[in-house]
């Protein structure tokens, strides 16, 4: 390819890129009342508290399943619930906790699986969450980067089609699943309809060392600033009574994940059952 011609589609990369970001900012944020929005309140949350606080990483789990006024009651601390979204995967969540760090933090992982590909597993979702929050934008690292950029086409074709039929940013009324569900610790306070499932299947989490190693590097970047990094139990729904060899995975999975970890982990995975009926 001669110069020229070279020159002429850089030219026309450029131009493109800049009709494509005045675009995005013309046309974002589309999705301010849905439930991926209540990460801009909870990084405010997450932001604005200078002293030694407890702040939750993980998925939905979180969100829905914690009352963290009873915690900072008990611990005397403030407590920011960062629960999210189960696919953007653990790596998405774990770097939330590298925002505002405070000597005397406590971090607590509540990852429903130790088992990752160290990636953003669905960008669209996390598209619809950062949108033009340039605040969220720092949860996003170099190495996601180009998985964001291939599926950028996949949220401007949701944005446009919100956006023409005048139908984003809709306040979305007594939802679990909406920005308004949350309190202003980060805590799903609205109840969320039954999804009771006839069949529950005992599922052990599984652990990988992509995960355990990403881990142990946050333990280690985080007393370095003088905060803490625990492990901590989910919900592990079963069939009224988990079975013994049930029992027994579940144990070799915690005395594992005691033994890779270079952080504590501070729970009794089997005080975590839960009646599926429950």
């Amino acid at each position: 390819m001669s110069k020229k011609r070279l020159s002429i589609l850089i030219f026309k990369l450029f131009i493109f890129a800049v009709i494509l970001i005045a675009f995005f900012f013309r046309l974002s944020p589309q999705y301010e009342h849905y439930y991926s929005a209540s990460l801009i309140d909870k990084m405010e949350r997450l932001d604005s508290i200078e002293e030694p606080k407890v702040v939750l990483i993980g998925n939905s789990n979180l969100a829905f399943g914690i009352n963290s006024k009873m915690i900072e009651e008990k611990f005397g601390m403030p407590v920011v619930n960062m629960g999210f979204h189960g696919s953007l995967g653990n790596a998405f969540h774990e770097e939330m906790a590298k925002i505002n760090i405070t000597p005397g933090d406590i971090y607590v992982i509540c990852h429903t699986s130790y088992s990752d590909e160290d990636k953003i597993d669905d960008p669209v979702v996390a598209w619809l969450t950062i949108e033009d929050h340039v605040g969220l934008w720092r949860v996003i690292r170099m190495q996601d980067v180009y998985d964001m950029l291939k599926a950028y086409p996949v949220y401007l074709k949701r944005v446009i089609d919100l956006w023409s039929k005048n139908a984003g940013n809709v306040l979305i009324k007594d939802s679990a699943y909406s920005r308004e569900a949350f309190n202003a610790y980060g805590d799903v306070v609205y109840d969320r309809a039954n999804d009771h499932r006839e069949k529950v299947d005992e599922l052990v989490p599984e652990i990988n060392e992509v995960c355990v190693n990403r881990i142990n590097k946050l333990t280690a970047y985080l007393r370095e600033r003088g905060a803490d990094l625990v492990i901590a139990g989910y919900p592990i729904i079963v069939d009224r009574e988990p079975t013994e060899q049930f029992k027994e995975q579940i144990g070799k999975f915690e005395q594992k994940l005691r033994e890779e970890c270079d952080c504590s982990v501070i729970s009794d995975y089997q005080d975590y059952f839960f009646d599926q009926d429950l």
